[in-house]
């Protein structure tokens, strides 16, 4: 059986903007700007992806799934991403060593600590 990962799918009342905020966020590159489906990924051909899809509805519950990032230096990183609109957030993480926040339609993700 042979099996890959190709993207992961973000539900949003509007893919490109949201795909360009995730687009610098992580330094990706656009490989679809279609206003339904807009994605991005490491590099055109590397995969993971992210696939930002629209719906008409906004989100009103936790993620079930988010997504870990491992910065170089994590407190520089969750200033540049304050910075590109997102937020720290309290989901009642505690005293952790990991921020989390919320992209600009209120996703969340954790910047993890410094290898």
């Amino acid at each position: 059986m042979s099996l890959s990962w190709e993207q992961v799918v973000v539900h949003t009342i509007s893919p490109v903007d949201l795909g360009r905020w995730w687009c610098n966020a992580l330094g990706w590159i656009v490989v679809s700007d279609d206003h339904e489906e807009f994605e991005i990924r490491p590099e055109a051909d590397q995969m993971p992806g992210l696939l930002f899809l629209r719906t008409a509805e906004t989100k009103t519950t936790k993620n079930r799934l988010h997504i870990d990032l491992r910065p170089g230096d994590r407190d520089a990183e969750v200033d540049r991403l304050i910075g590109l609109g997102a937020r720290r957030i309290d989901i009642g993480q505690g005293d952790v060593s990991w921020v989390v926040m919320a992209d600009p339609e209120g996703n969340e993700f954790c910047v993890l600590s410094s290898r």
